[in-house]
């Protein structure tokens, strides 16, 4: 093997090393100064691109379809096995509307618009259909990650439709590339695509979903690291079948990750970490990559369509297709001018842009730029005013503090008991209790008492004081009354 061979391997894994880390390291800053995390990945990734520092030239975009597609893919899967089957009774019907109708609506406004910018109605739906949808990876960061509690509904409805919402943005883009490709009109056919699209997707990722779950339950692997390679291969599978038979590939994994992730699945806590790592290395890279893609220097041009395309979604079309969806689901005016704001674009707005590219469709490197400024504009004006926004409109949900340490059972096997942690309240009922007096069923008990930085090996004359977090195991049985002493679950 010649020696420039691993000089050059070595110099890309340090470059893609540097990359990352300075990325980390700026993102507590970011959050602190409300600039959105990825936004701040897609920066990074410029400042070392053609233009930049590190003046490194990528303009692989079949390269960079295929990574983001399986980022998304990662993502996706994470944000599946987060969602938990309790929430789909308070959002998924409002989800559903947002993720569809909303979806073809905020493509249509956006459309009027960029016709009005003197663009070709081809060019102008198009435009619309790549930054139709919400992006799963900016929301889940910014409603997860930024110490942010909203109102349970609200919350739920907006994750599931960004989540939710990818698969329709695809197919309109596949549907409006093609119309280009074939100098077409859009015809009334599309609409049978998109409930085959939907049906198909829908139906193979719960059904995958069932059956890596029965797989996984009924594995005994050598290591526990496996495990965590068998969801990976359910996810990928949950992609692929569905996209190869006419369905949508990212509806399936997002469901197929919600089917595993609602069961018993064994070293289940392990198997969450690993997926919320992967779902962070996914975004990292993905917009690392994206960034190196956008040329600087090419967005002079662009700016002012650019930029009036983003004010436009942001402050017209988002507001004017959400607010009368959520009205009739009876969502409060609050909620309806939060949700209308809160649309954050990210990355798939990017590698839907390098669908026409890769078609061939004339002119298309320049939608692309245009694009890129449409998620800037709307993922800094909402992410970096977000927690101003839902503490002005107060929607925040009283939430107890994180515990300073977290009891974790790791098993191989799916085990009958249950571990459950509680926050003591001042007005819950076992506050200034003393343990014994509790009427605990015969088979729980209080495994450890966390009260601020100290751990506390809990006995019978423990007292249970408000700020405290308990952690209690209890047989399925018993959970119901083991609930109705302590309340509700932090997890839940």
């Amino acid at each position: 093997m010649p020696i420039a061979e691993p000089t050059l391997t070595a110099l890309v894994l340090l470059t893609v090393g540097v990359l990352m880390g300075a990325s980390v390291l700026f993102s507590r800053a970011a959050g602190k100064t409300g600039v959105p995390v990825a936004l701040l990945f897609l920066i990074v990734g410029m400042i070392a691109g053609e233009d930049g520092l590190l003046g490194i030239r990528f303009e692989d975009f079949g390269f960079a379809f295929r990574v983001g597609t399986t980022a998304l893919v990662l993502i996706l899967f994470d944000g599946g096995l987060n969602t938990p089957l309790s929430s789909l009774k308070q959002g998924l019907r409002p989800a559903l509307v947002l993720a569809t109708v909303g979806v073809a609506g905020t493509a249509g406004f956006l459309a009027i618009g960029a016709r009005l910018l003197g663009f070709t109605w081809g060019e102008a739906f198009l435009i619309g259909a790549i930054v139709s949808s919400t992006d799963a990876a900016a929301v889940f960061t910014v409603l997860r990650s930024s110490g942010i509690h909203l109102k349970k509904r609200l919350g739920t409805t907006l994750e599931l439709e960004s989540g939710l919402n990818d698969p329709m943005a695809v197919i309109l883009t596949m549907a409006a590339t093609q119309a280009l490709v074939a100098h077409e009109s859009l015809g009334w056919g599309m609409l049978l695509d998109v409930v085959i699209q939907l049906g198909v997707g829908a139906g193979l990722g719960i059904g995958i979903g069932f059956a890596g779950r029965f797989l996984i339950q009924r594995s005994r692997l050598s290591a526990s690291g496996m495990y965590t390679v068998m969801t990976v291969a359910v996810a990928f599978i949950a992609f692929g079948v569905p996209t190869l038979v006419w369905g949508s590939g990212f509806l399936a994994v997002y469901l197929a990750g919600m089917t595993m992730g609602n069961g018993k699945l064994p070293y289940r806590t392990g198997l969450l970490r690993v997926h919320d790592s992967l779902a962070w290395l996914a975004q990292i890279m993905m917009f690392l990559l994206l960034g190196l893609l956008v040329t600087p220097s090419a967005l002079v041009e662009v700016a002012v369509p650019g930029l009036a395309l983003g004010l436009i979604l942001a402050f017209l079309a988002r507001p004017a297709v959400t607010a009368p969806i959520l009205a009739a689901f009876r969502f409060k005016r609050r909620e309806t001018l939060y949700a209308s704001w809160v649309g954050l674009r990210g990355a798939v707005p990017i590698i839907l842009a390098t669908i026409p590219i890769l078609a061939g469709v004339p002119g298309t490197e320049r939608i692309f730029n245009i694009v890129f400024f449409i998620v800037v504009v709307n993922a800094f004006l909402p992410g970096a005013t977000v927690q101003r926004v839902t503490r002005w409109l107060r929607l925040e949900a009283p939430e107890p503090p994180p515990p300073a340490a977290v009891l974790e059972i790791a098993s191989s096997q799916i085990l009958s008991g249950d571990v459950l942690s509680f926050y003591v309240d001042s007005s819950s009922a076992v506050a200034g209790s003393v343990m014994a007096d509790l009427p605990f069923p015969e088979g729980a008990a209080v495994m450890l008492v966390v009260r601020g930085n100290e751990m506390i090996a809990p006995k019978g004359q423990t007292r249970l004081d408000p700020g405290d977090h308990v952690y209690v195991f209890c047989r399925p049985t018993d959970r119901p009354f083991v609930q109705l002493m302590f309340g509700r679950t932090e997890e839940s």
